[in-house]
């Protein structure tokens, strides 16, 4: 752990750096302050080299042993469940039979697409980070290779999500599924998230959510029964119990302060309603996954947006508080990452390049 907590230190201090340097970005209606660049390429650097050099955590042993063992041709792609993954397998042997290449290849697009995106639509992109180590994200790219890196592709349709456009927002979704086949779950996203936040309809949704957790057996049974022939019929025997109610807490707490600031929140967010409503949707996937953790899966796909609006929950405050709201955040989520990955889960970083 020790090098994950130098990696959480480094890459906090270098991106609060890069915001006191901010510059100044002149558009036709107001005057913006985005971070230094210099600095937050230097926090990716952190954020990859740590990712991509491991050699553990995870499902990382066995990405790493397939690239080894197999030789990726396109009759092999063709007989695989996410034909983006194989080709890229098939490019990187063709450099290099070391397995250290997949993994630091799928670290180096995984963050770099999120740091891109953060960048752009953060508002304290250090706490965007912060939040993105600390609430678990950044670990689970790194034991769902394949999935994290397709959430990452999707998430640079942010743009066609909240400006509108969906055909463009199909076409990165569609290239997304090349990875993983579950981001199509996000095409008919586009039109649930297109209204107005905390409105009837976002509680018809998560009154939803409830009912599908008191009858999670009838709902379960029908559901593994349509997807028995498909790719994630195995997950009908899939029995490792429920994710923890706190990691349920933790999902939905920005969503509650955001709900009692909702109003101010739409002054200083930019579409902040269709934020709001990606984060209830991951939300949701996270409850119903108290009843069997494979549907925590799909909240990944969500989880990305919830770094933005947290970025956005302490202007909700008073001046005089937003300090103090700025600095429990940061408290609460250190607590949160030290229980998860200390006491919890007990995780053991390795590395062949990376030795502390």
């Amino acid at each position: 752990m020790t090098l994950l907590w130098m990696n959480l230190f480094l890459v906090f201090c270098l991106v609060l750096l890069a915001r006191v340097l901010a510059v100044e970005v002149h558009t036709n209606t107001a005057v913006l302050f985005k971070p230094n660049k210099l600095f937050v390429f230097v926090a990716l650097i952190s954020l990859v080299a740590v990712a991509g050099l491991r050699s553990n955590i995870g499902d990382t042993f066995f990405y790493m042993h397939a690239y080894e063992v197999n030789t990726f041709t396109w009759e092999l792609i063709k007989e695989q469940k996410d034909i983006g993954f194989g080709v890229l397998q098939m490019l990187l042997q063709s450099i290099s039979s070391d397995p250290q290449l997949l993994i630091l290849t799928t670290a180096l697009i995984t963050n770099a697409l999120i740091v891109i995106v953060l960048y752009k639509y953060s508002r304290m992109l250090e706490l965007s980070l912060f939040v993105y180590i600390t609430g678990g994200l950044f670990l689970i790219t790194m034991n769902g290779i394949r999935q994290t890196l397709a959430a990452a592709i999707a998430f640079t349709a942010i743009k066609f999500l909240v400006e509108g456009g969906f055909k463009r927002y199909a076409a990165v979704i569609l290239i997304a599924s090349l990875f993983h086949q579950s981001a199509l779950i996000l095409l008919p996203v586009y039109f649930m998230v297109q209204v107005k936040a905390f409105s009837k309809a976002t509680l018809a949704l998560l009154a939803f959510a409830v009912l599908l957790v008191a009858g999670f057996d009838q709902f379960s049974s029908i559901l593994f029964s349509a997807i028995e022939d498909t790719q994630y019929g195995e997950y009908k025997d899939f029995a490792e119990g429920g994710a923890n109610f706190l990691r349920v807490a933790v999902e939905g707490a920005p969503l509650f302060v955001a709900y009692l600031g909702r109003d101010r929140l739409r002054e200083v967010m930019p579409n902040s309603d269709v934020i709001i409503n990606m984060c209830l949707i991951g939300f949701v996937f996270m409850v119903v996954s108290t009843q069997n953790w494979i549907f925590a899966r799909f909240s990944i796909y969500f989880g990305l947006y919830q770094l933005i609006l947290i970025s956005w929950l302490v202007l909700l405050f008073r001046d005089r508080d937003e300090k103090l709201v700025y600095y429990g955040i940061l408290v609460c989520y250190l607590f949160y990452y030290f229980y998860e990955n200390v006491i919890t889960l007990n995780i053991s970083y390795e590395s062949h390049y990376l030795l502390w």
